[in-house]
């Protein structure tokens, strides 16, 4: 298959604790209150940007209230729509699964099926095309996608191992073909949660698939790669010493003390060498505070992912994590949330 590199433009690097765009460190030369700013990779968790549900018996679930039906192309065109206006508050990443996230915020069940995959680990055309529509626009903004590739409410949907093994190769030589060099990979979202179906995407073997995509490359390049955990879990040794970036959530951390002191248990923790912590999930908020999750984050010197859920009573213009999703900035959260990244990248 021809590879399509013409008018690519953004390169992601890693060098030591510090991303870098196209060569130099992101957010150059920038502190906040004291605390350095270059180098690290401000986020929001958009996970439903190439959403769908194959389900028939669950997709009455996502109607827009305007035309009471789904649609996943809308969904799409107005996430495209809207991430110049991110950009221009200073996001320079968002996390995207080809799994999805629960289109609920939080439940236990989950019928519906979001999968970019079919049960052997075939991309799913639909899908992809919706996925390359969104890279596309983030190559040209200069944004660095976050790529999860499995969720635990749907990896039972791939049916056995050799299925995710062909699913991650899959996705690696589309990515390649399409030339993308912007794109960070996440194995899969949270591991250690207990619902995970295959043993390779769990704890003790997730870096089986990190050392996959890590031996994966062309032409002198590969994609830096890694893996996420539960909030407040800290990463265990084997995928410290793995991934080329760690990933932390700060889901059911309320304390901000807690957060820096993940980052700093995270640094201590055996195998780790010099390399970017990313909290990629985080549903505490408080940005009216000079001490939230956030600042604390950055205190200990590690990117801060928001995560945007729709709570009981509030209306479709809030929550990035909820379908429908606005992808526009026009709830109180979302306003606080841009308004202080802006503040801090300057």
């Amino acid at each position: 298959m021809k590879r399509r590199f013409d008018g690519k433009r953004t390169i992601v690097s890693i060098r030591g604790e510090q991303f870098f765009i196209n060569g130099l460190p992101t957010y150059r030369g920038r502190y906040w209150k004291g605390d350095k700013i270059e180098g690290l990779l401000m986020n929001s968790r958009m996970v439903q940007g190439i959403f769908d549900d194959l389900n028939p018996e669950t997709v009455g679930n996502w109607v827009y209230p305007d035309t009471r039906a789904w649609d996943a192309e809308r969904n799409t065109r107005e996430f495209i729509d809207n991430m110049e206006k991110w950009v221009g508050y200073g996001l320079l990443s968002f996390t995207i699964n080809l799994q999805g996230g629960n289109p609920r915020g939080y439940s236990e069940i989950q019928p519906w099926e979001n999968s970019a995959y079919d049960c052997d680990g075939t991309l799913r055309a639909e899908y992809m095309g919706r996925l390359e529509r969104i890279l596309d626009r983030a190559d040209k903004l200069g944004m660095v996608p976050i790529l999860g590739l499995f969720y635990f409410g749907q990896d039972e949907r791939l049916k056995d191992e050799a299925a995710i093994r062909n699913a991650v190769d899959n996705v690696l030589e589309w990515l390649y073909v399409r030339g993308y060099r912007n794109v960070l990979i996440e194995i899969d979202n949270e591991c250690n949660v207990n619902r995970y179906d295959h043993d390779i995407l769990k704890p003790g073997r997730v870096d089986e698939l990190i050392n996959l995509v890590k031996q994966s490359r062309r032409d002198g390049f590969r994609f830096y790669v890694g893996t996420s955990y539960g909030g407040g879990f800290i990463p265990l040794p084997n995928v410290v010493k793995a991934s080329d970036f760690i990933l932390i959530h700060g889901n059911g951390v309320s304390n901000p003390d807690d957060i820096l002191l993940m980052v700093q248990k995270t640094r201590s923790v055996e195998g780790y060498s010099p390399k970017p912590i990313l909290f990629n999930e985080d549903d505490h908020y408080e940005f009216e505070e000079e001490w939230n999750n956030l600042t604390a984050a950055i205190k200990g010197y590690a990117s801060w992912g928001y995560f945007d859920y729709r709570m009981g009573g509030e209306g479709y213009e809030s929550g990035y994590q909820s379908v429908p999703v606005d992808w526009g900035i026009n709830s109180e959260r979302k306003k606080a949330f841009f308004h202080l990244l802006n503040e801090i990248i300057g």
